[in-house]
């Protein structure tokens, strides 16, 4: 898969911690944050979800992820906002992918975008969460394109 790696600015993000299995938590979380956005008029700029852990070591019930939306640096959180949190998305070197994500199946774009970065001999991933921006409303349009960060650093050598 093809990527490019890129400088990115830290991220202000406000929403939902959620745990538990992917294909349900991300889903319900993005529900909550659409609620929560619309219901409060959050002036969001960016559509994101980040990702804690590896789906291959930890058990599907302990999965973490965020569904937040970019708000600007000083935003306050509104009265009434239960469960959301304020928080940042690390700034640095990050690879950066594009897909489009059909029948819902985000997972084979992140296998192939990790298989790719794993196999670079000039750059290892760096140990913080990995995210991705949507950059259209999948459930109006039938699909997902998706920009996906993996957090990465110089090898050694």
């Amino acid at each position: 898969m093809e990527y490019s790696i890129r400088q990115e600015q830290q991220r202000v993000v406000a929403g939902f911690h959620m745990v538990g299995p992917w294909e349900q938590t991300v889903k319900q979380g993005f529900e909550q944050l659409m609620m929560w956005v619309d219901g409060r008029d959050i002036p969001a700029k960016e559509w994101l979800a980040v990702y804690y852990d590896n789906p291959d070591e930890v058990p599907a019930e302990k999965l973490r992820c965020d569904t937040v939306v970019t708000v600007e640096p000083g935003f306050q959180i509104p009265a009434n906002s239960e469960g959301v949190m304020l928080t940042q998305v690390s700034g640095g070197e990050y690879a950066v992918a594009s897909a489009r994500v059909v029948n819902h199946d985000f997972a084979t774009p992140w296998y192939q975008f990790f298989g790719s970065v794993l196999a670079d001999t000039a750059w290892e991933m760096a140990a913080k969460p990995c995210f991705e921006r949507y950059l259209n409303d999948g459930n109006q349009d039938g699909y997902w394109d998706i920009e996906m960060y993996i957090a990465v650093s110089r090898r050694a050598g």
